[in-house]
């Protein structure tokens, strides 16, 4: 609604983060400031080797910055331990990767089912409407190795989506997809967010779907810049 004030859910403070190469440490982030609130959808582009995906990565927990802060619901992801981190992807936020990381062994069924339940929070009315939005009824009790990487894609989607997270990031979710089914993905997770309150934040090269959400912003030589 317009004029609608909504909560800080994510923000990110003078992020800096570097890796050290055989030609000595090479700066990637430089001071990232970024903020994302309850319900809304972000955007980040940016070249490759920009440092997107690092940024991706620091604030699921999964690196550790040199310097600044991030808070997701107020917690200071930044100071949290190892099993603090776990926690909060496991209870309040999901990530998609590039890669699939489905577990071969479990059938799609259990894949996804399986964030859902370490979560506490499986709700099998939800997940079926998930495998039907993103078409995956008919593959419930094959395996990943028996899917195209396209609904391998799907599967890891729907898996990420089924607990309701507070904070859904994606790192470039569709690149493995069709464009229409692409479409699905932006049209099912902009739903999400609006129904749950849950902010999506998206790694994206293409313009056209970075369009359908409601902010754009770029990191561009180790810094965000709104466009």
């Amino acid at each position: 609604m317009a004029g609608e004030t909504r909560a800080s859910l994510l923000r990110v403070a003078g992020l800096k983060k570097s890796f050290t190469t055989p030609q000595g440490r090479l700066a990637i982030l430089k001071g990232v400031d970024l903020e994302l609130d309850v319900g809304s959808s972000l955007a980040l582009m940016g070249e490759s080797g920009s440092g997107k995906s690092t940024l991706l990565h620091l604030i699921a927990g999964l690196d550790d910055a040199d310097e600044g802060e991030i808070f997701l619901d107020d917690v200071a992801v930044t100071r949290l331990p190892d099993f603090g981190r776990a926690a909060l992807r496991r209870e309040t936020l999901a990530v998609v990767f590039q890669q699939f990381n489905l577990i071969p062994s479990l059938t799609i069924r259990a894949n996804v089912a399986f964030q859902a339940r370490l979560a506490g929070r499986l709700d099998p009315v939800w997940r079926e409407e998930l495998v039907g939005r993103l078409g995956l009824e008919n593959l419930m009790e094959r395996y990943p190795e028996q899917l195209s990487g396209g609904q391998q894609q799907r599967v890891a989607i729907a898996r990420a989506l089924a607990p309701r997270p507070r904070l859904l990031l994606a790192d470039e979710p569709t690149g493995n997809l069709d464009e229409a089914t692409a479409d699905d993905f932006i049209k099912l997770t902009t739903e999400v967010v609006a129904a749950t309150g849950c902010a999506f934040l998206m790694i994206t090269h293409s313009k056209r779907l970075a369009a359908r959400l409601e902010r754009q912003v770029t990191l561009s030589s180790g810094v965000i810049k709104e466009l």
